[in-house]
């Protein structure tokens, strides 16, 4: 489902989700290192959407 979402961005578009996915996780990290992250699992999630933007990137290439 995720991949279809990431499957018709350009490169750029796919670069500055990248950026906005870190920045993501950074502050889930955060959250979830101060015991204010109720739903754990969104971690996994976003980590996983990184490495799907990650490989739709390196296929670009």
């Amino acid at each position: 489902m995720a991949e279809k979402k990431t499957e018709s961005l350009k490169k750029e578009e796919l670069q500055s989700k990248l950026v906005d996915l870190k920045k993501e996780q950074m502050n889930q990290r955060f959250q979830h290192a101060a015991g204010q992250l109720p739903k754990t699992h969104v971690l996994r999630k976003t980590r996983r959407e990184i490495a799907r933007v990650h490989t739709k990137l390196n296929a670009a290439e």
